[in-house]
C-alpha cells in the first residue's frame, strides 16, 4: 500500500514539474526576443490548430489497409491517414482529409481563414465528435502567450503600434495582425502610460470547462435571441462606479470572447435566425465583432466550427436570400462509414469505454455492422448489396470462379449521396446494450439480430424503409451468417484446419504447374515421375464451377497470379489468389457436411460421436466462443444448415 502511495506521489510531483517548465512570465520586451529566436511561438488560431494535427504525423495508407487492400479501395489516389485522429474515426477518411485541407489553406492566411468550417451529415456520423475531439486536442496542447489580464487573451504582439508594424515583421520574420482589446488599450493608456515595453506577457492554455480558448454555442431561442451570448455585454452594476463609455464596464464573456485564440463551435447553426448568422460571418470574414455598447469592435481569432444534419442544411440553402452566407462557407460533408471492418472498429470503440463485461461471440459484432452498411448502401444495378458491401470492404468477390471485376469509384460515382441516410451506430451501440443486458451469459449473433429486427418493427420508420430492413435481417444478413456460421464449425471440425488448407493448395500448385507446363511432377514419397492428376484438380474446381473448357484458363491465370507475387518477394500461400482460396474452404466445407450434421443433429451420440463432439466445441472455444456461446451457434446451425 506505501508503495502505491509513492507512486502517486511521484506521478503528481512529475506533473506539477512539467506544468511549471511549460508556464513562462515576463514583459512584452523580453516576449519580444522570444519570438525573435522562434518565430512559430506567433501563431493564429487555424495555424495553431493545423501545427497539432501535422506535428501528430502521418500514417501511410498501405500501413492501415495493406498495399492491395489499398489499392482496391482508392486506386492511386489513398486519402491521407492522420495520427491526430487515429484509433477515434474510422471509415471517415475522406472527410478528415478535407478537414485538414481547410486548416492547412487556412493557416497560410487563405481563403479559408476567413470562413466557417462546416460539418454536414446524418445523426450520428460523427460530427460532434470530430468537434470534441479538436478540442480536447486544443486542451492538450502546449499554452499559448497572451498579454496578462486581458479578458479575451489576446495576442501580445497586438501591443505594437500600426507605424511600427512593418519594421516589426521584418525584423521577426512574421506578419502581424489584430488590435488591442477595448479593455487592453485602455490599461495601455492609464497603468502603463503608453510604454507597451513593459506589459506583461503570461501563458495560458486552453480550456472548456473554464471557456478559456473553447467555445460552445447551442441553438439560440428565436423569440429571444441576444447577440451578448456572442459578444459579451456591460456590466450594469459597475455603470456607478464608471463612465458608460469606459472599457473597465465591460464583461466581455461572449462566445467569440471566450473563444478566441481557439474554437468557437455552434451547435445545430441553422436552427438560429438568419441575422443571427450574419454576427457569425462577420466574425470570420471581417476578423471583427462590435464591442458592447459604445465601445468600437474586437479583433476576433478563432476558427468557427459549425454543424448541422443535412435536412437543416438543405433548408438554409434553399432560400436563395442566404447566398451571401453560404459564400462563406466551406462544407464538409460527414457520412456515415461504409466499409465493414471500419463499422466494427466504431463499436469496439464504443464498448471498450462501457461498462459492460459479458461475452461477445465472433462475428456478432460483424453481423450488427452488416446492417448498418448494408442499410447506408445505395441499390445498384451492378451488383447486390451484399456484393458492394464486400467491395467497399476492400475484399474480392468471386463469381463463378473469377474475381468480380467492378470498379469501386464508379459505383460510388453512381450514389454521390450515399452514406447520408441509414443505420446510425448509435442504433447499433443501443441493439447491443440491450442485448448484454438481456443476456448475461454473453450474446451471440443470432441475440443481436434478434434485437435488432424487433427495434425495427418498434421503430417509427417509413413503411417501405421498415420493409427493405427486415428484409435486409431476417434474409440477406440470415444468410450472410450462416456462410459464415457454416467456415466456422468446419475449422473448428477439421484437426489443424489451415494446414490442412496449406497442404491442399500446394498439392493443387504442383499439379496445375505440371498440366499449365505440360511437364510430370514427382511424387513427394517416392520421387517417381507421374502425371498431373487431373480428377484432383477438378475436384477442387468443382467447388466455384470450373468446368469443362474453363479449366484450363483458370489453371493458366493461378499459376501466372501467383508467380507474379512471388516474383515481388510476397509470401504464397492458399489465401493469396480468392477464387482459389474459396475452391479450397469450400472442399474442406464439403469434406465434413455430412459428419457435421450428425455431430450438430444427433441427440444421442456414440462414443465416437460425443468425443468428435468434444474436440469440435473445444476448438471453437480456442476460437474465442465460450461453451454458451458455443452452444446456442451450434444449435443454430442443427436448425438452420444443411437440411435436407
Amino acid at each position: 500500500m506505501t508503495r502505491k502511495k509513492e507512486d502517486f506521489g511521484e506521478i503528481i510531483k512529475k506533473d506539477h514539474a512539467e506544468r511549471k517548465n511549460l508556464t513562462w512570465s515576463g514583459s512584452f520586451l523580453e516576449y519580444l526576443e522570444l519570438v525573435r529566436e522562434k518565430p512559430e511561438i506567433y501563431a493564429l488560431a487555424h495555424r495553431h490548430m493545423y501545427d497539432l494535427i501535422s506535428e501528430a504525423g502521418i500514417i501511410p495508407a498501405d500501413e492501415v489497409d495493406g498495399s492491395a487492400r489499398s489499392l482496391k479501395l482508392w486506386g492511386d489516389t489513398p486519402p491521407k491517414v492522420y495520427k491526430f485522429f487515429n484509433d477515434e474515426f474510422f471509415g471517415v477518411e475522406t472527410a478528415l482529409e478535407k478537414i485538414v485541407r481547410y486548416f492547412h489553406a487556412a493557416a497560410m492566411k487563405g481563403e479559408e481563414s476567413r470562413q466557417v468550417l462546416y460539418l454536414m451529415g446524418p445523426v450520428g456520423a460523427g460530427k460532434s465528435s470530430i468537434s470534441e475531439h479538436l478540442k480536447r486536442k486544443l486542451t492538450e496542447a502546449p499554452p499559448i502567450y497572451v498579454i496578462d489580464g486581458c479578458p479575451i487573451r489576446e495576442e501580445p504582439l497586438h501591443l505594437i503600434p500600426r507605424p511600427l508594424r512593418e519594421k516589426f515583421n521584418e525584423m521577426l520574420d512574421i506578419q502581424i495582425e489584430g488590435e488591442l482589446c477595448p479593455v487592453c488599450r485602455y490599461r495601455l493608456e492609464h497603468e502603463f502610460e503608453g510604454k507597451y515595453e513593459r506589459f506583461p506577457v503570461t501563458t495560458t492554455t486552453f480550456s472548456r470547462m473554464h471557456r478559456r480558448g473553447i467555445a460552445v454555442v447551442p441553438p439560440v431561442d428565436p423569440n429571444n435571441q441576444d447577440t451578448s451570448v456572442l459578444i459579451g455585454s456591460e456590466d450594469i452594476s459597475k455603470l456607478d462606479q464608471y463612465s458608460e463609455g469606459d472599457p473597465r464596464v465591460l464583461d466581455l464573456n461572449g462566445a467569440f470572447n471566450a473563444g478566441n485564440r481557439g474554437i468557437v463551435e455552434f451547435i445545430e447553426v441553422f436552427k438560429n435566425e438568419t441575422e443571427y448568422l450574419h454576427s457569425i460571418i462577420t466574425a470570420t470574414q471581417e476578423k471583427f465583432v462590435p464591442a458592447p455598447g459604445r465601445h468600437g469592435t474586437i479583433y476576433v481569432d478563432s476558427v468557427i466550427l459549425a454543424h448541422s444534419n443535412e435536412a437543416e442544411w438543405r433548408r438554409f440553402k434553399a432560400d436563395h436570400t442566404n447566398e451571401a452566407i453560404l459564400d462563406r462557407i466551406v462544407t464538409v460533408k460527414v457520412p456515415y462509414n461504409l466499409r465493414l471492418n471500419e463499422e466494427v472498429k466504431i463499436y469496439q470503440k464504443m464498448l471498450s469505454r462501457s461498462g459492460f463485461k459479458s461475452h461477445i461471440a465472433p462475428h456478432t459484432l460483424e453481423v450488427a455492422a452488416m446492417f448498418a452498411v448494408m442499410s447506408r448502401l445505395e441499390k445498384s444495378p451492378k451488383c447486390d448489396v451484399v456484393t458492394k458491401m464486400r467491395l467497399y470492404n476492400g475484399e474480392d468477390v468471386v463469381e463463378k470462379g473469377r474475381t468480380k471485376k467492378i470498379d469501386i469509384q464508379e459505383l460510388k460515382e453512381d450514389a454521390t449521396n450515399e452514406g447520408m441516410s441509414g443505420i446510425s451506430p448509435r442504433f447499433i451501440m443501443k441493439a447491443i446494450d440491450t442485448a448484454l443486458t438481456d443476456n448475461p451469459d454473453g450474446i451471440t449473433p443470432i441475440h443481436i439480430r434478434d434485437v435488432m429486427i424487433k427495434m425495427v418493427k418498434e421503430m417509427e420508420f417509413a413503411d417501405d424503409v421498415r420493409k427493405y430492413y427486415l428484409e435486409l435481417l431476417q434474409d440477406t444478413i440470415h444468410k450472410a451468417y450462416l456462410e459464415i456460421l457454416e467456415k466456422e464449425i468446419t475449422k473448428a471440425f477439421v484437426y489443424a484446419y489451415e494446414e490442412q488448407a496449406e497442404t491442399l493448395f500446394q498439392n493443387y500448385l504442383d499439379h496445375a504447374e505440371a498440366y499449365v507446363n505440360k511437364t510430370t511432377l514427382k511424387d513427394r514419397n517416392s520421387s517417381d515421375e507421374m502425371e498431373p492428376d487431373e480428377d484432383f484438380l477438378k475436384n477442387i474446381e468443382e467447388q466455384i464451377a470450373i468446368i469443362g473448357s474453363s479449366v484450363d484458363g483458370f489453371r493458366q491465370e493461378v499459376i501466372s497470379y501467383l508467380w507474379a507475387i512471388g516474383r515481388r518477394g510476397k509470401k504464397v500461400d492458399y489465401k493469396s489468389y480468392d477464387p482459389l482460396r474459396e475452391a479450397i474452404e469450400k472442399k474442406l466445407m464439403e469434406s465434413v457436411r455430412d459428419i457435421s450434421r450428425i455431430i450438430t443433429k444427433a441427440r444421442t451420440r456414440d462414443e465416437e460421436q460425443q468425443e468428435k463432439f468434444g474436440s469440435l466445441v473445444e476448438n471453437m472455444l480456442e476460437r474465442g466462443y465460450t461453451e454458451y456461446s458455443a452452444d446456442v451457434v451450434l444449435k443454430y446451425a442443427a436448425n438452420h444448415l444443411w437440411k435436407d
